[in-house]
């Protein structure tokens, strides 16, 4: 179990060592770098613009698209990517955050003490403050920090996904997650403000295509009509 453990760390370290960035620099992961357009995210995710989802217009304009790691030309089992999926994050078309979700499987077992042991491995030294940051988009879920590196500019910290099954690794600019939050905020209050009269419009809009269809029928069943 030892040496399993051991192993999981080493992969962790080794893909964020050689993969994510050079210690020190906050600003980057992998190939992203906080603050990079949408067109050249998603370039590096090996997609294009248009998949990025819209998740809320006004006041600013906040897209998600969703990001696989690449399997090596050759495949080896000793250096299986320990992250599962990703979600880059726009603001405006800034990417302001990115959260990493890991696979269950690769860190099955592992407690949070071994994910922060091989986290500083190449971040530095962890804190812990005792808070909740936002965990998806919405802001509608917070999960609670088990571990937060730092600089003055950036944040990359460390949680427990929505099922518990694994962890996740939440990084973002600290300005533009700030001004994200902050259109966040406002457009969810924008749209359940606007909410009755939407669904009022709506109804409007269900009513008027039943008296036309109904009209059409009428006009042809009229004519058509023998007593």
């Amino acid at each position: 179990m030892t040496r399993v453990r051991a192993c999981v760390i080493g992969i962790i370290c080794g893909f964020l060592g050689t993969s994510a960035l050079n210690a020190g620099d906050f600003s980057r992961y992998r190939g992203w770098q906080l603050g990079m357009s949408l067109t050249a995210a998603s370039k590096e995710a090996g997609t294009t613009p248009t998949e990025a989802t819209i998740v809320h217009q006004r006041p600013a304009l906040i897209q998600e698209m969703k990001w696989h790691p690449r399997p090596p030309v050759l495949a080896d089992p000793a250096k299986t990517d320990s992250v599962r999926d990703g979600l880059l994050c726009f603001f405006n078309g800034e990417l302001f955050r990115i959260v990493v979700t890991y696979d269950r499987y690769q860190v099955e077992g592992m407690t949070a003490e071994d994910m922060i042991e091989g986290i500083s491995a190449t971040y530095g030294l962890a804190r812990r403050p005792a808070t909740e940051i936002a965990f998806h988009s919405d802001y509608g879920e917070v999960a609670a920090v088990i571990a937060r590196w730092e600089d003055a500019e950036y944040s990359f910290d460390l949680v427990r996904t929505g099922d518990r099954s694994s962890f996740a690794m939440v990084l973002y600019s600290k300005r533009l997650d700030a001004l994200a939050q902050a259109a966040i905020s406002q457009a969810v209050r924008l749209e359940a403000q606007e909410a009755p009269q939407r669904e009022l419009e709506k109804q409007q809009k269900r009513a008027e295509e039943e008296r036309l269809v109904l009209e059409k029928a009428r006009s042809v069943n009229k004519l058509n009509f023998r007593p």
